[in-house]
């Protein structure tokens, strides 16, 4: 039985061998960006004063806040 010769040299095939185990497969495209249906929690600096003017009328002054800041915004109409 004749020994099976492999072509290249001992560096190339261990080089080959290295970057088929530590390159990522190729990624799916993207998705493009999409309008967020929830609320996103985040951190927020305002004014005491603005933050006691929405506080004092009890809870919800998180949803008052958003409704204002959409209004502000130009999206209250969406």
């Amino acid at each position: 039985m004749k020994p099976t010769r492999r072509t290249g040299s001992v560096f190339e095939r261990a080089e080959a061998a290295f970057k088929s185990a530590t390159t990522k497969p190729a990624e799916p495209a993207p998705k493009p960006a999409a309008v967020p249906e929830g609320k996103e929690m985040v951190s927020l600096r305002i004014d005491r004063a603005v933050l006691e003017h929405f506080q004092n009328d009890g809870p919800g002054w998180q949803d008052r806040i958003n409704t204002a800041l959409r209004a502000a915004a130009g999206l209250d109409g969406k």
